[in-house]
C-alpha cells in the first residue's frame, strides 16, 4: 500500500499501492500452509481480508494464543500486495513495490527477519525528457526543481493565511492556480510545473491535485532512509506472514451483525460466529457499501468514509527483447502538455535482470485507461516511448496492465485526503465499535496512510487493542 518518499524533493516518482503473492491454488477450506484446520466452537477473532493488515493482526493475535480465522474474498492472499509472474516467471509487483524509507520501517524489519533481498531505488537518479525526445540538462532539471520549491513555499503561505482567517478548505489545484496567478509564469514554465506537481504529488497520492485538500494533503509522516524493492517480489512478505494462518479464500462477506456478546459474519458460503471481528476492507469497498453492518455503522464513521478520497495508481509492465533505454538511470520522466499521461517510468532491468520497463499513471488518466484493452494501453505507452527513443525501438513481447479502480475487492489503490477532509477522518475510521468490531488497513492509519507499513502497523494496533480487553 499502497508508503511515501520525501514528496517535496522534485522528480521522485513515489509509489505505494499494493502488491502480494499470486497463490491461486488454495481451496476455500485450507489454511495458508495448505493443511486443513479444525474450527473451534466459537472463534476469538474473525478477520475480514487477507491483506497486510489482516495478516499482521492475525500473526500477533495467534502468537498470544487466540483462535483466529481470516476470510478473504479473492482467490489469493495479499490484497493490494500482488506479485505476478505471468511474463516468463519474472516477479512483477502489480500493487505495492517499494519499502519507502527503511529506517525504523516495520516492513524493512520483516525483510531482515525473513532474509529477503532488497535493492535500493535512487529517485534522484532520473533522466527527464520532453515528449519530443529532447533530454533536459542537469541545469534545466535543477531550474524546474527550484521553481517547484518556490511554488510549494507559496502554497504553504497561502494555506497558513487562509487557516488564520478562518476560510474554508479548497483543493490543492485551486491553491496552485492562485499562487501561479500572482507570478509571471510562461507556458513552458507552467508545463514544467505541471509535470513536477504530477511526479511529486499526484503520483504519490494516486489522485489529481484537484481532488486533494490544500489544508491537509500532506499531513502524514514518513520513515527516512533508502527506498528499496524486493527483486523477488513484495509477495514474499505476505507469504511469510501467512504461514500457519487459517485462511479461507473465495469467501465474500456480505453482512456483519454485532451485539453485546458476539459477532456473526455472513458470507456467500455460510455464517460464522466469533467474539470479535477485525474489518480490513479497503476504503473504496467501504465507500461502495458492499457489506451490510447491523446495527449500521456510527454516523461519524460513515461521514469519515465519505470524506476521504480513494485514488487510483495503475501500472503497465512492458518486457522487451532488449534494453534500449539508458541503464545508468533508475527512473525517467516525460514532460508534456498532457501532464498526467505516461509521465513516470521505472527501469526494472536493475531489479530483475530482464528488459522490463514500468510505466505509472494515476488519477483520472489512470481511471480512463481502465476502459481500454491491454493492447490499447500498451499502444499508448509505446507511442510515448517511441517519441523519446525513436521509431526503431522493438515492440514489447510481454505486457501486464493493472486496473485497481475497477477491481471489485479494492475499488482503488489507496486513500488520500480530499478537500474538506482531514487526518481526523483516519482516526474516526479506526475507532472500534464497542468491544466487538474493529477496523484496520491503510485508511485507518493517520500517520502512515496509503502505505504497506501503515497497513501493517494498523493490524498490529487492533490486535493489541483486542488483547488489552
Amino acid at each position: 500500500m499502497p508508503n511515501k518518499i520525501n514528496r517535496r524533493q522534485l522528480l521522485k516518482a513515489s509509489l505505494r499501492a499494493s502488491a502480494g503473492a499470486l497463490l491461486v491454488g488454495w481451496s476455500r477450506e485450507l489454511s495458508a500452509t495448505g493443511a486443513s484446520q479444525a474450527q473451534p466452537q466459537k472463534l476469538d477473532v474473525i478477520i475480514v481480508g487477507a491483506g497486510i493488515a489482516g495478516l499482521a493482526a492475525a500473526r500477533r493475535l495467534k502468537s498470544q494464543g487466540a483462535s483466529v480465522l481470516i476470510l478473504e474474498a479473492r482467490n489469493r492472499i495479499g490484497g493490494r500486495v500482488w506479485t505476478d509472474q505471468s511474463i516468463s516467471g519474472v516477479p512483477l509487483d502489480l500493487g505495492a513495490s517499494w519499502v519507502q524509507g527503511i529506517n525504523g520501517n516495520p516492513i524493512a524489519a520483516l525483510a531482515r527477519n525473513f532474509n529477503l533481498r532488497t535493492l535500493p531505488t535512487d529517485f534522484d537518479n532520473l533522466a527527464l525528457y520532453a515528449s519530443s525526445g529532447q533530454r533536459f540538462s542537469n541545469s534545466e532539471v535543477e531550474r524546474i526543481h527550484k521553481n517547484y520549491q518556490r511554488m510549494v513555499q507559496s502554497l504553504d503561505r497561502l494555506r497558513e493565511a487562509m487557516q488564520n482567517q478562518g476560510q474554508d478548505d479548497i483543493s490543492l489545484q485551486a491553491g496552485i492556480d492562485r499562487v501561479l496567478v500572482r507570478r509571471i509564469v510562461s507556458d513552458k514554465e507552467r508545463t514544467e510545473l505541471n509535470y513536477a506537481v504530477h511526479a511529486v504529488i499526484e503520483e504519490e497520492y494516486a489522485t489529481n491535485a484537484s481532488d486533494l485538500s490544500l489544508f491537509n494533503w500532506d499531513q502524514d509522516q514518513e520513515f527516512r532512509g533508502q527506498s528499496v524493492i524486493f527483486p523477488r517480489g513484495y509477495g514474499q512478505i505476505t507469504d511469510a506472514l501467512a504461514r500457519g494462518m487459517d485462511i479461507r479464500l473465495n469467501q465474500r462477506v456480505n453482512r456483519i451483525e454485532y451485539g453485546k456478546q458476539e459477532v456473526k459474519i455472513e458470507t456467500d458460503q455460510n455464517t460464522l460466529t466469533a467474539k470479535r471481528v477485525i474489518v480490513t476492507l479497503p476504503l473504496g469497498v467501504l465507500q461502495r457499501g458492499v457489506i451490510t453492518f447491523s446495527p449500521a455503522l456510527p454516523e461519524a464513521k460513515i461521514k469519515a468514509i465519505g470524506r476521504l478520497g480513494m485514488g487510483v495508481l495503475n501500472k503497465i509492465f512492458l518486457r522487451f527483447p532488449r534494453v534500449f533505454w539508458p541503464k545508468d538511470r533508475d527512473t525517467f520522466g516525460v514532460v508534456s502538455e498532457r501532464k498526467s499521461e505516461w509521465a513516470e517510468w521505472v527501469d526494472y532491468y536493475k531489479y530483475t535482470g530482464q528488459p522490463v520497463l514500468l510505466g505509472l499513471n494515476s488519477g483520472k488518466h489512470a481511471r480512463d485507461l481502465e476502459a481500454l484493452t491491454d493492447d490499447s494501453v500498451a499502444a499508448a505507452a509505446m507511442q510515448v516511448l517511441r517519441g523519446i527513443y525513436g521509431r526503431s525501438i522493438p515492440d514489447p513481447d510481454g505486457v501486464v496492465v493493472t486496473r485497481w479502480g475497477s477491481d471489485p475487492f479494492s475499488l482503488g489503490a489507496y486513500s488520500s485526503i480530499s478537500p474538506g477532509a482531514s487526518g481526523k477522518d483516519y482516526d474516526t475510521l479506526a475507532e472500534p465499535i464497542g468491544d466487538r468490531v474493529f477496523f484496520a488497513g491503510e485508511a485507518t492509519s493517520r500517520s502512515y496512510p496509503a502505505t504497506v507499513h501503515g497497513a501493517f502497523l494498523s493490524g498490529e494496533r487492533e490486535a493489541r487493542r483486542i488483547s488489552d480487553l
